[in-house]
């Protein structure tokens, strides 16, 4: 997939919250955290926010993609940037994170159930893996994408597309609670307000629609975003907002998930 910082921190705001959430609610370890991982870092819009949590922390950012590493090294040079498959990364034995900090992430990566308690594994004693990630798959944005990518012309090259998955809430607390001193889980959906022309289709072409567009050539990428718009403004209609602007309203449903090693 091709990232694109910019069309992703088009609504850096809104895509930020769920991670401030998961950042207030992440607890002081019993030593001071010295070692931080930001998994799946992105642009390093949040490293920040991390620093200013724990300022004595070295603070890691790994993702797979060059142009959001690059956008992140611009912004904070004084870092250290990683890019490697986050399905497969592990630390050095004697560099075990005291905090794996993950936002909007591990949903791209398979099978959980070894993913996370190998995630949980590898953090120091007393360490604490925090994590968040979407669970609107079947909302009507993301079920739009996957009856189109399925009607001709489209399901020939769409089919091996995926937009990510997560498991039920249940399944994290077994996986996990049998492996962590403390486990928190929890959902929140957030109604983001969202304007301007084709505002869900703008949001949808940051993230979940990568896989399916790098798919096609630039011509099929127009054509597949031209057929799919209109059934996103039907899904999501614009209405007044009281002053003088259209918007929508956006339900952004997401899943937490805090446990110590």
């Amino acid at each position: 997939m091709a990232w694109e910082p910019d069309r992703y921190l088009q609504f850096a705001d809104e895509r930020q919250r769920p991670a401030l959430d998961l950042l207030r609610h992440i607890p002081d370890g019993p030593t001071p955290c010295r070692q931080v991982v930001d998994l799946g870092c992105g642009p390093g819009n949040l490293t920040g926010l991390l620093a200013q949590r724990w300022p004595e922390a070295q603070i890691c950012g790994i993702d797979s993609s060059a142009a959001m590493l690059a956008r992140a090294q611009s912004q904070h040079p004084d870092k250290l940037w990683l890019q490697a498959d986050i399905a497969r990364w592990a630390p050095a034995p004697d560099e075990r994170p005291d905090l794996i900090f993950s936002n909007a992430a591990l949903h791209w990566v398979d099978d959980h159930a070894e993913l996370f308690p190998r995630l949980l594994a590898q953090l120091a004693p007393g360490g604490t893996l925090a994590v968040q990630m979407p669970g609107n798959f079947d909302a009507p944005s993301h079920r739009l994408i996957r009856e189109l990518a399925a009607e001709a012309p489209w399901a020939a090259r769409m089919d091996q597309a995926r937009m990510g998955a997560i498991l039920p809430m249940a399944d994290y607390h077994r996986i996990l609670a049998p492996h962590a001193r403390r486990l928190q889980l929890w959902e929140t959906i957030y109604w983001q307000t969202l304007s301007g022309e084709q505002p869900v289709l703008d949001w949808l072409r940051g993230t979940t629609l990568l896989p399916y567009l790098a798919t096609q050539d630039e011509a099929g990428k127009a054509a597949f975003c031209a057929a799919l718009a209109p059934r996103l403004d039907a899904a999501y209609p614009q209405r007044p907002d009281g002053h003088g602007q259209n918007c929508c309203l956006f339900p952004f449903r997401r899943v937490f998930l805090i446990a110590q090693r």
